[in-house]
């Protein structure tokens, strides 16, 4: 009852020995995680196409559920630089980053996630990670870091450009913009918070290099003046082409308005015509369907060209005697007696129709803006089957991916520490932390690499650690809000680079080409599919799994079988690699590999082949050690092996027969087809019996099976009776 009750609530197990040192110990360790988790949760929000305080969201209660229910006493959990780029990439087909119905996705995937993981864990299936092998995931993560990092050169450059199908085609763009302007104060601000992170990591790792450096930067972007935006009216615009973009720009947004309505409008009414079996009017609905699609996607691709225009107007903005501003292109000559207010401007442009009465001008950088203060309302997720089974790959690769990387790093600590860890405990922790977060308003979450770390040489010693850390976040959400104010996109920008800087580790594709040159092939082929087809991330995933498994049974299809004879040092090893004689009287078949229905046939094919080269052969003994499992095609496979071989007057045995496939012979009668007396224990006492027999009458000079071991001439009586299933102490021949 007690391991029952541990394995619900597992921190029943430590918290009956908690002390006031660890109390101690462990708040420490969670504010240290705290001052880390605030702003990198804000970043990675953005990363996940969320406004910044839903990282906060997220950094709340997942990592509180997850300390409790999991089984590591270290494991920092909470948004995390994969999990929010697949988390955009699952959703950026479906809504518009950072709408309403955007977060209601994020919402259900947190969920979805969550139920996926919960599942695997409470039916003890965490093995199933096992299907994103390492080359897989090293291939995935050292392209995801990739893509990541340049996901931010549009804020530290400070450009605005919308996504691309590719993302490689996003950051062609990015540059473009950025060849065209650069908000100079902007990079300069991004590349200082990155060099003193960078910095402050190398010469003092246990200063929070993440904190100075947003602390810093949004002093300096307070003190400044750093965001410099101002509202206006058209009127004040002195630009007729930008005047004319604007009203192009108002009308192809409405026109995917209204067009979006009559599609509404026209699936309800085709949905009441299904009812009522009307198929004319099915015909003409579906029809009508496909020509309003038409029409939505050249509204889009027209707003999405005048959005481009307008965000790469420059302006130079001119101060008016009422304390208004008017804006000229810049390059043009401004009226006399005017000038310039050093600035240059541009209209802020988002992905709503533009306000004739009042449009933003950027004159400065951008930054965090207004957080809302307090704690997100807790509710349940609005549940759409629709959009579920639409979520449930992306949600499922997500959960895998999650889970990957707390398992990683909880693994490591726990080697550190001595705790046991079980992998199907952390999923139920996992599942519960994405679920619960759901249900307040968080998106997808993890274990962190990095925050878990500084968890640990925090001090941390048990999960109140992180359950300090989320009562820190509290703090922050329900008084430190307004501090958020000023806190530079860059700086942001600036954070997820240099967490992922440490994922990008070309040496792991050399070190899976050294173990096997298909292992780094399929990391190699994972990065670059990867890279190929961001933002979808699943495709590249998928290609690295299905590559794996291939190779997987292609090798099982194909194992190795090997003949076997003695090196100098006197150990039976294959002659091929080793270059080695074979003996001609007997052969020693090594089969390695389970004996299923796709490597059937082969086994049959490699013996038939040394049946037909080797004329003198009169025993072949079957080094089975090898073969771990068997089934039905196999055990007929071999069966039809002993029947091929006798009938050729060739004799045959096998060695090193472990138990399951012993039991399988005895149940299926091929042990009593072959003989129980040719059943030995090791090649030794296999080749010790069979080799007298074998060799009488033999002109053979030297048997390579006895270079370095004689055996003698003639077997005796013990030797005889050297195996491991002796039936009524039958000899080779089969007499008594």
């Amino acid at each position: 009852m007690g391991t029952l009750v541990l394995r619900m609530v597992p921190f029943f197990g430590w918290i009956k020995t908690y002390s006031t040192e660890n109390l101690k110990m462990d708040f420490m360790a969670g504010l240290t995680v705290a001052l880390v988790l605030i702003p990198q949760s804000m970043a990675y929000a953005q990363l996940a196409g969320l406004p910044p305080y839903y990282g906060l969201y997220a950094s709340f209660l997942p990592p509180l559920v997850a300390a409790l229910f999991g089984s590591s006493r270290q494991l920092s959990t909470g948004p995390v630089a994969v999990v929010s780029l697949m988390t955009a990439a699952s959703l950026e087909p479906l809504a518009t980053a950072g709408s309403e119905s955007y977060i209601a996705y994020a919402v259900l995937l947190a969920l979805a996630v969550g139920i996926f993981q919960l599942s695997l864990g409470v039916l003890r299936l965490g093995l199933v990670v096992n299907f994103l092998s390492h080359p897989v995931v090293a291939g995935f993560t050292n392209a995801a870091a990739i893509i990541i990092a340049t996901s931010q050169l549009s804020k530290m450059f400070g450009v605005s450009v919308d996504s691309a199908e590719h993302h490689y085609q996003t950051i062609i763009n990015v540059a473009q913009a950025a060849m065209h302007y650069t908000h100079w104060p902007t990079l300069a601000l991004g590349v200082f918070a990155f060099a003193l992170m960078y910095l402050l990591k190398r010469v003092t790792p246990r200063v929070p290099n993440v904190l100075v450096a947003v602390a810093l930067t949004t002093v300096f972007a307070w003190g400044t003046g750093f965001e410099h935006n101002t509202t206006i009216g058209v009127a004040s615009l002195a630009a007729p082409q930008a005047n004319e973009a604007i009203d192009a720009y108002n009308a192809a947004m409405q026109a995917q308005i209204d067009l979006a309505a009559k599609r509404t409008a026209l699936t309800v009414a085709m949905e009441e015509a299904e009812k009522h079996n009307e198929r004319f009017a099915m015909v003409d609905g579906e029809h009508e369907l496909r020509r309003l699609a038409l029409e939505m996607d050249i509204a889009k691709n027209q707003a999405k060209n005048i959005k481009a225009s307008l965000r790469g107007m420059l302006f130079q903005g001119v101060p008016g005697a009422n304390g208004g501003m008017k804006f000229y292109p810049e390059g043009s000559p401004l009226p006399s007696g005017t000038v310039n207010d050093g600035r240059t401007w541009r209209i802020g442009v988002g992905n709503a129709p533009l306000d004739p009465m009042a449009m933003t001008m950027i004159g400065g950088g951008s930054v965090v803006g207004a957080v809302p203060g307090g704690l997100p309302a807790l509710s349940v997720p609005h549940f759409d089957l629709g959009v579920m089974l639409r979520l449930l790959p992306n949600a499922a690769i997500i959960a895998l991916l999650g889970f990957m990387e707390a398992i990683s790093i909880a693994k490591a600590m726990a080697a550190k520490t001595g705790q046991s860890l079980d992998p199907n405990q952390e999923l139920i922790g996992q599942g519960l932390a994405n679920i619960v977060g759901a249900f307040g308003r968080s998106y997808p979450v993890s274990g962190s690499f990095s925050r878990s770390a500084v968890n640990l040489q925090a001090g941390a010693l048990t999960g109140f650690a992180s359950v300090f850390t989320s009562a820190f976040v509290l703090a922050a959400l329900l008084f430190f809000t307004p501090l958020l104010h000023h806190l530079p996109q860059c700086t942001l920008a600036a954070v997820i680079m240099m967490a992922v800087i440490g994922l990008i580790q070309p040496a792991g594709f050399l070190h899976s080409w050294k173990v096997a040159k298909y292992d780094g092939a399929i990391s190699i082929i994972t990065f670059l599919a990867t890279l190929a087809f961001a933002p979808h991330l699943d495709k590249g995933i998928m290609i690295g799994v299905i590559l794996s498994l291939g190779v997987f049974l292609y090798r099982n299809m194909r194992p190795s079988v090997s003949s076997l004879a003695r090196t100098e040092q006197g150990e039976l090893r294959d002659a091929t690699r080793f270059g080695l004689d074979l003996c001609t009287h007997v052969d020693m078949v090594r089969f390695n590999g389970p004996l299923f229905f796709a490597n059937a046939s082969f086994l049959d094919e490699a013996i038939t082949k040394r049946l037909l080269s080797k004329k003198r052969l009169k025993h072949i003994v079957l080094v089975a050690k090898g073969i771990n499992d068997m089934d039905a095609s196999g055990e007929e496979a071999l069966s039809l092996v002993v029947e091929r071989c006798r009938s050729r007057g060739v004799d045959i045995s096998l060695a090193g027969v472990n138990d399951t496939v012993m039991a399988i012979m005895d149940r299926s009668g091929l042990l009593d087809k072959i003989g129980r007396d040719h059943i030995y224990t090791n090649m030794e006492k296999a080749l010790c019996t069979v080799h007298a027999g074998a060799h009488r009458g033999s002109d053979e000079a030297r048997c390579p099976l006895t270079t370095a071991c004689q055996l003698p001439s003639r077997p005796s009586a013990r030797q005889s009776r050297a195996h491991a299933y002796a039936a009524g102490g039958t000899s080779l021949n089969g007499r008594p």
